[in-house]
């Protein structure tokens, strides 16, 4: 298809999608030019939502004329303020809202929950990983093997990307579980890979891990917002995950984190607590005891931050309106397909795409290593970058690339696919 086709096509499908108008329901940065950026790094930074602002001055305004009462009075007061994101965050997820709760940061949430579920009891004291892991995971991972005594070169298994496809087999990963399953106390994966964007087949890996009675979770930085998930009913023990990516949050903004029931309902479970997962009817008679809520919320540290919890309220409330993740994961299939195609029609030989080509082992994002003869990798992306389109850069070569279904159009693909033909033509050979 020549560029032109291709631009037209994109033109045909934006007129055809019923969910074109969200676009407009987010704020998209402008480049030197003042026109609208490509946008394509939701994967590590979603754009805001306007509601946000709305949402966020409302509790602003609140502490302006209410201070220490916003806590108890308006619509939605503060001491109870998370619980008004569990639904939401429950229909994301695939859960129950007793399941979920958001606190923390990512990070945090993993420790507390590696606290719970990583328990080495004599051989059964290995974790298992993915190579690559993200590396925030790898140092949870290592200092919760130190914390008890032993050595990560001992206690941590890393199943390796395959040399060819830079993929973690599934059949291999099975296959490693069963042959240390008893030795593992912990299996620790990601839902999508953060760097070739690989998804994992979660509900058969819980299936495998509950067979072998060992422990599973899941970080889902990169897959929460981005594919549907059943939780609850995959039987996954735990999962951690980020909200400023592909829930649009704003950065840094609070974590999730999801226990599931037969655990959450567990008050004699260990822990690392703090006051705030304490009985809520006894909370405040401030006695130097703790009885955990019977639910996910036990898990919780101290009061959140309320600001953000409104800017997370604001984009749950955009999902909601958009249909759900059902919804949006088939717009989703559909656009990164698009991109797909003009990669491949468009540069033969020229750009290796990491990620899986079978959608259904893939979320929004595509993994490329980019090589145009005498221009290649980093120079690429800096080129793209300087056409106002934002992509992202991950060592030693990767330009990861998110088409978002929530705000990204086909043009914007079309339009990214043109500049990049025009990167390629303009290339000293």
């Amino acid at each position: 298809m020549m560029i032109n086709q291709f631009l037209s096509r994109a033109s045909s499908l934006d007129r055809d999608d019923e969910l074109r108008r969200f676009r407009e329901e987010f704020y998209i940065p402008l480049g030197d030019d003042q026109e609208p950026e490509i946008y394509f790094v939701g994967n590590s930074l979603g754009l805001q939502p306007k509601l946000t602002s709305i949402y966020v001055e409302e509790e602003l305004e609140k502490w302006r004329t209410l201070g220490v009462r916003g806590h108890f009075e308006s619509d939605f007061p503060w001491m109870p303020y998370h619980e008004f994101l569990s639904p939401g965050m429950a229909r994301l997820v695939g859960a129950y809202t007793d399941e979920v709760v958001v606190m923390n940061s990512l990070t945090t949430n993993l420790h507390l929950m590696m606290a719970s579920f990583y328990r080495p009891r004599g051989p059964r004291n290995k974790i298992l990983i993915e190579g690559g892991a993200f590396p925030s995971d790898w140092i949870a991972v290592t200092s919760h093997v130190r914390f008890h005594g032993l050595d990560p070169r001992n206690c941590v298994i890393q199943v390796q990307p395959d040399e060819t496809t830079g993929l973690i087999d599934h059949s291999r990963l099975c296959e490693t579980i069963r042959t240390h399953r008893n030795e593992l106390a912990l299996i620790l994966l990601p839902g999508v890979q953060y760097y070739t964007g690989q998804l994992f087949d979660m509900e058969s890996l819980a299936r495998l891990a509950n067979e072998m009675e060992i422990a599973i979770g899941f970080d889902l930085a990169h897959a929460v917002g981005n594919v549907p998930l059943q939780l609850h009913d995959w039987n996954i023990d735990f999962a951690v995950w980020c909200t400023y990516k592909y829930l649009n949050s704003g950065p840094g903004s609070v974590g999730g984190c999801f226990i599931h029931r037969r655990h959450a309902a567990d008050t004699d479970m260990p822990r690392l607590a703090g006051w705030w997962g304490h009985d809520k009817s006894t909370r405040f008679l401030m006695k130097n005891e703790f009885h955990a809520i019977a639910t996910a919320e036990g898990w919780q540290l101290s009061n959140p931050p309320i600001l953000s919890l409104a800017a997370i309220r604001a984009s749950l409330d955009v999902f909601d309106a958009a249909g759900g993740i059902g919804e949006l994961r088939k717009k989703s299939v559909e656009l990164t397909q698009f991109l797909y195609d003009g990669l491949t029609q468009h540069f033969e030989n020229q750009i290796n795409i990491l990620t899986p080509n079978d959608a259904s082992w893939r979320g929004c994002q595509l993994s490329l290593v980019v090589d145009f003869g005498a221009t290649q990798g980093r120079e690429i992306y800096e080129a793209l970058e300087a056409a106002n389109v934002r992509v992202d850069w991950r060592e030693p070569d990767v330009i990861r690339v998110a088409p978002v279904p929530l705000y990204n159009s086909y043009a914007d693909v079309a339009k990214f696919i043109q500049i990049l033909r025009h990167i390629e033509s303009t290339s000293t050979k």
